[in-house]
């Protein structure tokens, strides 16, 4: 089996339209990002400073977008970390299968924007870092 490398985890700049009246950015499936949406749903209300996610997916990929504020996403695909911040809505990273991922730093108010590739799936996750090492190998 081959599997995702941090690096494979890519920033992806969404086309922005406006002007100083303010901005929009679409996203359309397999266009703007590299799969088709099945699923969305944000995170908010977090408190500054907190973490969320700290999991993995065995086939979903996800697309995460700061629709508001900042935080950073702390990428392990088990021998690599890499973190990455997110603080524009014009800006997403897409986080393909097989890699362990935590949203963490969030300033106060943020909101996590989350485009998924599947439909939610227990048996889809991977919560513990022993069995997320153990699909890797």
């Amino acid at each position: 089996m081959i599997f995702n490398s941090v690096y494979d985890c890519e920033l992806i700049h969404l086309p922005k339209v406006g002007d100083r009246n303010g901005h929009i950015s679409a996203i359309n499936n397999s266009t703007e990002i590299p799969f088709d949406v099945k699923r969305v749903f944000y995170l908010y209300d977090i408190p500054g400073g907190e973490s969320r996610g700290a999991h993995a997916h065995k086939e979903c990929h996800q697309f995460l977008i700061a629709a508001s504020g900042a935080f950073e996403v702390l990428l392990d695909d088990g021998n690599i970390q890499r973190v990455i911040m997110l603080n524009r809505p014009d800006l997403g990273l897409h986080i393909p299968p097989g890699i362990w991922a935590s949203e963490i730093n969030f300033s106060s108010g943020s909101i996590c924007l989350v485009l998924a590739s599947h439909g939610y799936s227990e048996g889809d996750y991977i919560r513990d870092y022993d069995e997320f090492k153990a699909f890797r190998s």
